[in-house]
């Protein structure tokens, strides 16, 4: 109901009366309680002389008063003489003579308990504190906001002080404003009666030709282009409805070929991911769809064909084609690769070019990874299988050699036959983990019994190279969700590294601790370290940052990604942190719980 425009109108006058008859009344009522409030001052400040009443006459006289015998008496002699000019009455504004000092009740025009029922008020208070301190100020601060009005004058003579309060109750004012807040909200209802009545007949003028010429675009929207619509008046509604009849007369006679256009676009760039632009004679971009401005990283429709391609065929060698014939490079765009293919739209040098893009991009990157790994894995296995094969010539050919160098050389290739089945094991590691056929055993099992395991395996080879392991994780440690034998071993490869690349008699320390919703599990060595260029490389398969100490040390350079496999499989991170000085630090960052899709991949 309220999404017509009939009662749209009709809402907004009733909000705008009603917004005018609230703001109008609370001025109003703002405006009488500050008249009241002025009124109330001003007849003090004629009484008593205002703020500083050092040089009233009446205030002179109370002082003279106030040292008689019987002053209390007196004053309050004078300040009834004064009761018609102050304003007083019983009922909302009464005043009482009080001790200067104690500020206790003396006398008044209401009695002891109405006065003991009133609460201790700043003016009161500045009153009290001027005599203290020899002073003559009168506390006579006025507050919109409070339901009083109040004011205290100190009446000073050598030792003797009274304070003359006059306090107002503010009733006089809660009656006004509760008489002039009925006379609004009747007044208010009387308005909304007449907007109601006026709005009806003013929407109905308004949506009547809106509503006929709703009822023709509907026609026109289903093709009935039949028949105009009347024009009954010379206003914006006429000049609109004018022009309405124009528009669908021009849309009757262009439908076709808004059609056929529309089927082109819905097949060239609805069913197409490749990137397509078509370009004028001229160069001028006339259709592109979102993925060429995605793949040229940037809004294709802005640019002509210079701008995007001429470094690669000027637009004059292409539109000399003869179709099916087309021009084919490739483009390099950030860190896309793009292959580009153009044509003519039509045979001529008048009709155009068409643009296609194909990102091969990915395609690109995993022949280098695919080239770089296996010339990674060549070159791994050649350097043990040489030293195999080295080592058995050399048996075969010496049917004297020592017993003793035999077995030395046995050893190597037993040693070097192990280092190729690390390598072979580990590449089916990382391989069923990139396939997805790597099985994830998820349990709950408690971080600290890890950490030892690991800790205790690893603690004769660190003690062998005169290394000092410390654990600093403080106990408890809270058991957490994953693959324990897959995370021991990442924690494992991590620690082993540190004892590989840390120099005889260093320290290794592992550490662990709770954030938030996660572990973390830090491994710190005083080794050699890692470089901040590599760093971001460290991770990858077969990097090594010092080759020749790595074979030395028998890395295969693979344990690293390994753990990096497994700690992302955990939905986890895994990182080299910065740090001054020798020495490495790895953190592992690990959920203390895995997701239900997690649990049962």
């Amino acid at each position: 109901m309220f999404r017509s425009l009939h009662m749209k109108l009709v809402l907004i006058l009733l909000l705008l009366i009603t917004s005018l008859m609230t703001i109008v009344g609370a001025f109003m009522m703002t405006s009488i309680t500050s008249f009241y409030i002025d009124e109330f001052y001003l007849q003090i400040e004629k009484v008593f002389g205002g703020s500083n009443p050092s040089n009233a006459d009446f205030v002179n006289s109370l002082r003279q008063e106030a040292a008689q015998e019987n002053g209390v008496q007196t004053l309050q002699q004078m300040i009834e003489a004064k009761a018609g000019d102050l304003g007083l009455n019983s009922s909302t504004r009464n005043y009482f003579i009080l001790d200067g000092y104690s500020g206790t009740f003396l006398t008044g025009s209401d009695d002891i308990t109405a006065f003991n029922s009133l609460q201790t008020t700043p003016n009161l208070l500045t009153a009290r504190n001027s005599i203290a301190t020899g002073t003559t100020t009168v506390g006579d601060q006025s507050d919109i906001t409070s339901n009083y009005m109040d004011v205290a004058i100190p009446i000073t003579n050598g030792d003797i002080a009274y304070i003359i309060y006059i306090y107002d109750n503010r009733d006089t004012v809660s009656d006004l404003n509760s008489q002039l807040f009925l006379i609004i909200v009747q007044a208010l209802l009387v308005g909304l009666i007449i907007s109601i009545l006026l709005s009806f007949l003013l929407s109905k003028t308004m949506v009547i030709p809106i509503e006929r010429l709703t009822q023709r675009a509907e026609r026109v929207a289903a093709r009935d282009f039949g028949g105009t619509t009347i024009v009954e008046s010379s206003d914006e509604i006429g000049v609109l409805t004018t022009t309405f009849n124009d528009m669908a007369a021009v849309l009757q006679e262009t439908l076709e070929a808004v059609e056929n256009e529309r089927s082109k676009l819905d097949t060239l760039f609805l069913h197409m991911t490749d990137g397509v632009v078509s370009f004028a004679s001229d160069g001028a971009v006339l259709t592109s769809n979102p993925a060429a401005s995605r793949m040229l990283g940037r809004e294709v429709s802005f640019y002509d064909y210079d701008a995007l391609f001429s470094e690669q065929f000027p637009l004059q060698t292409v539109m000399r084609l003869q179709r099916p014939n087309f021009l084919s490079g490739e483009l390099t765009v950030g860190n896309r690769i793009l292959e580009l293919y153009l044509a003519p739209v039509s045979d001529g040098e008048n009709g155009g070019a068409m643009a296609v893009l194909h990102d091969v991009t990915a395609q690109r990157k995993n022949d280098e990874m695919r080239k770089e790994f296996v010339a990674n894995v060549s070159h791994e296995l050649r350097t043990p299988l040489t030293n195999v094969r080295s080592y058995a010539e050399t048996i075969r050919d010496s049917g004297d050699i020592p017993r003793e160098l035999e077995n030395n050389f046995l050893d190597i290739i037993i040693s070097e036959t192990d280092r190729m089945t690390r390598i072979v094991q580990d590449l089916l590691t990382l391989s069923r983990l990139d396939s997805g056929r790597a099985e994830i055993k998820m349990s709950r099992f408690p971080l600290m019994d890890a950490l030892e395991s690991v800790c205790r395996a690893v603690e004769l080879e660190a003690q062998r190279h005169g290394h000092t392991l410390k654990r600093l994780y403080i106990p408890p440690l809270p058991m957490i969700t994953g693959d324990r034998s897959r995370l021991e071993q990442v924690v494992m490869n991590v620690v082993g590294n540190s004892i590989k690349y840390t120099p005889d008699g260093g320290s290794i320390s592992v550490d662990a601790g709770v954030r938030g919703k996660n572990v973390w599990i830090e491994v710190s060595d005083t080794g050699i370290g890692i470089p901040r260029q590599d760093r971001e490389r460290i991770f990858d398969r077969f990097y090594r940052v010092d080759k020749a100490r790595s074979r030395e040390s028998g890395g295969t350079g693979l344990g690293l990604s390994i753990a990096r496999e497994i700690v992302l499989r955990h939905h986890g991170t895994i990182a080299i942190q910065d740090q001054d000085g020798p020495g490495t630090t790895v953190r592992i960052v690990l959920p203390i719980r895995q997701s239900e899709e997690a649990c049962h991949e």
